[in-house]
């Protein structure tokens, strides 16, 4: 079971890095792997038993937040009612394409590996259209908008050795492009 104390932080040379592709078929170890960390969502969005493990409510997890530089994220993504609207492990995820309009969460974005607040909106595409593997190797690509495709992005960048904060206006943390959609 994933713990918070299995959660790299902000600071570990792992977060910055670019994660290494996997082959397939994946080993049982990544089969697993990837298991726990969709079960870490799964268990973290449960309040009992986060409030049992002490768990931070996470939508996405990405492997290198677990301190394995491989391209591999678990996302877990409710609505409003806490009802699922996208679960999927990703495998080497690319982006085909994204809109030129942005979207961004107007409370802004926090991440497990990082224990501060840092204030500010982190404008991402609103819609994305993502090719990737599931763990089984089946090849995929789908499109999501709003804030499935906030959570891909997300995650996606934390591949790429990126956090949410790169993407904040240094200067004017609160400002955005005037057709930027608001998700509350």
């Amino acid at each position: 079971m994933i713990l918070m104390h299995d959660i790299v932080r902000d600071g570990d040379p792992v977060l910055r890095k670019v994660a290494e592709p996997l082959t397939f078929p994946l080993s049982q170890e990544d089969k697993d792997f990837a298991e726990e960390m969709m079960q870490y969502l799964i268990d973290s969005q449960d309040p009992k038993i986060a409030q049992k493990h002490q768990l931070r409510a996470g939508v996405g997890l990405a492997a290198p937040q677990v301190g394995r530089s491989i391209q591999m994220a678990a996302l877990l993504v409710p609505d409003d009612k806490g009802n699922i609207i996208f679960k999927e492990v990703f495998v080497n995820p690319k982006i085909l394409s994204e809109s030129v309009r942005k979207a961004c969460l107007a409370e802004g974005e926090g991440c497990l590996s990082v224990d501060k607040d840092i204030e500010g909106y982190v404008p991402r595409p609103d819609k994305l259209k993502i090719h990737y593997y599931t763990v089984d190797g089946q090849e995929k690509t789908i499109r999501l908008k709003d804030y499935p495709a906030i959570v891909a992005s997300h995650e996606i960048d934390h591949l790429n050795g990126h956090l949410f904060y790169d993407r904040i206006n240094k200067e004017n943390p609160f400002t955005l492009a005037e057709d930027t959609v608001v998700i509350s």
